[in-house]
C-alpha cells in the first residue's frame, strides 16, 4: 500500500450504537465514556491520527472514534497499555447495560457498514 493508498476501516462492534443505547438507559454512562473519548480524542491530536483518512463504505462511519482508535494502538505503547487496561473494564461496564442481542445487531451491523462493495 502507498503512502496515498486510503487506509482501510474495519470493524467488528458498532461501539457508537451500543454507546447511544446505554447513554438513553443509563445518564451516567457519559461520565465514565466521555473522559475516556476525550483522552482518545487528544492522543489522535498529539499523534497526528485522521480518522476521516480510512475508506469505508457506509458514510456514517466516517471520522468514526474506531480508526483513531485502531491508528493509536499501531503508534502508540503507552495508548496500548492503557487501552488494555481501561477497555475491558469499559466493555464489561458497557455489555451490562445492554442486551446480547443489540450487541449481536452492533456486531452484524458493523460486518454490512465496513464489508466491501
Amino acid at each position: 500500500m502507498s503512502a496515498s493508498d486510503p487506509l482501510v476501516g474495519i470493524c467488528n462492534t458498532c461501539t457508537i450504537r451500543l454507546v447511544r443505547i446505554a447513554y438513553r438507559r443509563r445518564p451516567w454512562f457519559r461520565l465514565l465514556r466521555e473522559p475516556l473519548r476525550a483522552g482518545m480524542v487528544l492522543m489522535g491530536w498529539l499523534y497526528r491520527v485522521n480518522p476521516g483518512a480510512y475508506s469505508v463504505p457506509e458514510s456514517t462511519c466516517t471520522g468514526c472514534l474506531r480508526f483513531t482508535k485502531q491508528a493509536l494502538r499501531e503508534r502508540s505503547g503507552l495508548f496500548r497499555r492503557m487501552n488494555a487496561r481501561i477497555n475491558p473494564r469499559f466493555d464489561r461496564v458497557l455489555e451490562s447495560i445492554v442486551t446480547p442481542e443489540e450487541v449481536t445487531e452492533a456486531r452484524q451491523y458493523a460486518s454490512r457498514s465496513t464489508r466491501r462493495q
